[in-house]
């Protein structure tokens, strides 16, 4: 029960890694918060906590909204009073295409939700963790967050930017007893990446993806929760301002 009495808080966790981070937490004994700009998912997901004997409360939240950003940590700090770890993993995918074929509204969009949304939260989560001493920040970057990934401009520079955010922030507050450090996916299956949509996109899209990691197949979103689940607790108390690729050695 590497969590039990810990306050942890995860942003996008209605599906994919998030949903499953907050179901992975909350059995090694987290109460969770859920937040997710889609309160029917959201809300599926706390459900889920309960049902396994869990504590679980969902606030809707969009995180490219300041406003709502700072609504949520109010919440935590009133029913909670603390909060111990918080996953900042809320992201979107943006549209696949070339730089001169991308819309302004699709980039904009991107980077509001993958870039703002990180620094709006990790900007009202570290006041908390200063007035209680401590606290564990990990953020959702991806591969493509230190390297190139062609048709996807808007993805690729929105997750160097959480890297950014992620390493300034460690150095920042390392001596405040506040570890922020940053995950780094190859393509795991979840709704947002399905390797049958990819391949109605492109045939054989995915088969050729796969062929670029070493270990020649995608990831499982447990393989990235248990990274997520170390990096957050004791375990690793002495790593800050990191980014962890979890890739089968894409990025090696």
């Amino acid at each position: 029960m590497k969590y039990k009495n810990k306050i942890v808080l995860i942003t996008g966790s209605g599906s994919g890694i998030g949903k499953a981070a907050a179901l992975a937490f909350s059995k090694e004994g987290g109460t969770i918060i859920v937040s997710d700009i889609n309160e029917i998912n959201g809300l599926k997901t706390v459900s889920e906590i309960i049902k396994n004997n869990g504590k679980a409360t969902f606030f809707k939240t969009d995180v490219s909204n300041f406003d709502m950003v700072k609504n949520l940590m109010d919440f935590i700090i009133e029913k909670y009073g603390r909060l111990d770890v918080a996953i900042n993993n809320a992201g979107v995918g943006g549209d696949f295409a070339k730089i001169t074929d991308i819309t302004l509204e699709s980039w904009d969009k991107t980077m509001s939700v993958n870039s703002s949304g990180v620094f709006y939260c990790i900007k009202t989560q570290i006041p908390l963790m200063l007035k209680q001493g401590k606290g564990v920040i990990l953020n959702t970057s991806s591969i493509a967050g230190i390297r190139g990934l062609p048709n996807a401009i808007a993805y690729s520079a929105s997750k160097h930017a959480v890297i950014g955010i992620t390493k300034t922030a460690a150095m920042e507050y390392a001596k405040n007893n506040i570890r922020v450090n940053a995950i780094c996916p190859v393509f795991t299956v979840t709704p947002m990446f399905d390797p049958e949509a990819m391949d109605k996109l492109k045939e054989g899209l995915s088969e050729r993806l796969k062929a670029n990691v070493p270990m020649k197949r995608f990831a499982n979103v447990m393989e990235q929760v248990n990274t997520m689940l170390w990096l957050c607790s004791d375990e690793a108390s002495f790593i800050t301002g990191q980014a962890i690729s979890v890739d089968g050695g894409l990025t090696a």
